[in-house]
């Protein structure tokens, strides 16, 4: 089948004049404003770079729910224009920050609606934001073969102490949210359930994907709501090694701690704490949230600022609303990195010597302490159930035998974090579900985004893994089967669907492979097992 990129790169000057766009038609009334798109030739895309979908989240407005965006009442919004990050660590940033970028292939009535793909971005909840050049991210999904038509939109959404902000303070104040990150990303989806049908999109063909904590934001909307979000805002959801850490009950000891460190780190200790936090300027915020970002590195939460259980959109962790189907997804799919778990880890753990802050080695003895700090409250007999589950010498489904501390600590990382939430995801999905492991080298945390975000050398050097693999993702956005529109031969598996065969489609160096799951499964059934203990 032919490939788009590589016509894309030779375009004639008629083909490229018959796919073009007018302003005209790149001009989209909404009822709240017009907005003026553009189109390029070079990529045969029409883009609107810069659309609000909710209010600037400040003074009174910091830390909740996203308000409806303001008129646009000053003539036509020029769209082509970049916007802010939110304020986080490795940028300053910007609380004016709630806009969303959408490009797809030039489209005027009466041409048939296209599917639609919501992307969120990936950084630990900390850091990140969805504004995009020229080629967008993913760019490389639309064009892996002329089959697939659909539109992407990028949302930005509040990340650190901004969107994700715990403690009983937030739930009894009447002009504050729990999770607004997660609800600036469903303010998004609200938003393309009500306009992208003016853009050429299928309301009713709506997909969600990301990476890392991008992916674990689909998983939180997967799960929101107890699995029963109205309007019916997607169907499918793809998640690339979703960064799910522990979700505690928004007031819990390890929540509640979050917030008063916030408060005494910022000066704004006294009965009025969260009135003097939304009125604090936002670089004494951005410099706190940071250094608390910091506190929990290679123990007990990751990054620190994660959802929480708040009672509303979030009411159990993932562990328990997948086991009841109490999720939003006809279809799921959930990938995950053989290797990825190792970036989450004390890298001393692989040295000889004590290295890092807190130091580790290669020890037994430096791995039960990461352990049990990881794994705080465990008790010793569940200690030593993990430590029989993951043996000192032990394997997984790609890993034939391992014998360091290292890759033992990765495996339950990745397990917790990682794997288990894409198993889990994939699994609840009502009607099909889907399971991926790559396992390319190094196969490290996103190894694999170098097949789809972003065009690269990679995909024309190894355009067997591109065709199998990022063709997989477009069929599966396209019509909900990822071997619908299969671009590999028949000599390539394709993708297995999980529920009815037990197997995972594998990304290898040279190939594909279906493969049962099993040690996966045993290992997940363990963590849901104890999720009281580890609240995921």
């Amino acid at each position: 089948m032919a490939r788009t990129f590589r016509v894309i790169l030779t375009c004639v000057f008629f083909a490229c004049l018959l796919s073009s766009a007018t302003a005209q038609e790149l001009l989209v009334s909404l009822d709240y404003g017009t907005f003026q798109g553009s189109y390029s030739s070079t990529y045969n895309l029409s883009y609107w770079r810069k659309i609000p979908f909710a209010a600037p989240p400040i003074g009174e407005n910091r830390f909740r729910a996203p308000q409806p965006p303001a008129p646009i009442t000053n003539g036509t919004y020029n769209s082509d224009q970049s916007f802010d990050y939110c304020p986080q660590r490795t940028v300053n940033g910007s609380e004016d920050c709630l806009y969303l970028g959408l490009y797809s292939r030039p489209w005027s009535t009466p041409q048939p609606l296209r599917p639609v793909v919501v992307v969120y971005f990936g950084g630990a909840f900390i850091e990140g934001g969805g504004s995009f050049t020229l080629p967008p991210a993913s760019y490389p999904v639309l064009n892996v073969s002329s089959s697939n038509d659909f539109i992407f939109v990028y949302p930005n959404y509040r990340v650190n102490a901004f969107g994700f902000l715990p403690g009983s303070q937030i739930a009894s104040d009447p002009t504050s949210d729990l999770n607004p990150g997660l609800l600036d990303q469903q303010a998004a989806l609200i938003w393309v359930n009500k306009y992208i049908e003016q853009f050429g999109g299928d309301k009713g063909n709506v997909s969600i994907w990301g990476q890392s904590a991008g992916a674990g934001s689909v998983v939180a909307q997967v799960i929101a709501n107890g699995g029963n979000t109205q309007p019916r805002l997607f169907s499918k959801a793809l998640a690339s090694s979703p960064f799910w850490p522990k979700t505690y009950e928004y007031d819990a000891p390890e929540a509640q701690a979050i917030y008063d460190s916030l408060v005494e780190m910022t000066g704004c200790e006294g009965e009025d704490s969260l009135k003097c936090l939304k009125s604090v300027d936002v670089q004494t915020i951005r410099t706190a949230a940071l250094s608390i970002s910091g506190s929990h590195t290679y123990n007990t939460s990751s990054y620190t600022w994660a959802p929480v259980i708040d009672g509303k959109f979030l009411t159990q962790p993932l562990s328990q609303a997948t086991i009841k189907g109490q999720v939003n997804i006809d279809i799921g799919w959930g990938m995950y990195n053989t290797h990825e778990g190792e970036n989450f880890i004390p890298p001393g753990l692989a040295s000889a010597n004590n290295s890092g802050t807190p130091p580790f080695n290669s020890s037994v003895a430096s791995f039960n302490t990461w352990l049990r700090g990881f794994l705080l409250g465990f008790s010793d007999r569940n200690i030593a159930r993990v430590q029989n589950l993951y043996p000192e010498i032990g394997s997984s489904e790609l890993i034939p035998s391992y014998n360091t501390s290292y890759t033992r600590a990765g495996l339950i990382y990745r397990d917790i974090v990682l794997a288990c939430p894409t198993y889990w995801m994939a699994r609840a999905a009502h009607n099909k579900s889907y399971v991926g492991e790559y396992s390319i080298p190094p196969a490290k945390h996103a190894s694999d985004t170098i097949y789809w975000n972003q065009v690269n050398a990679v995909q024309q050097t190894q355009p067997l893994i591109y065709d199998g693999f990022t063709g997989a993702f477009a069929s599966f956005f396209q019509t909900g089967d990822p071997n619908a529109h299969k671009l590999t031969n028949a000599s390539e598996p394709g993708v297995p669907e999980n529920w009815r065969t037990g197997e995972e489609f594998v990304i290898l160096a040279d190939g594909f492979q279906d493969l049962k799951v099993e040690m996966l499964g045993e290992r997940c059934g363990f963590w849901r097992s104890v999720s009281a203990d580890v609240p995921i």
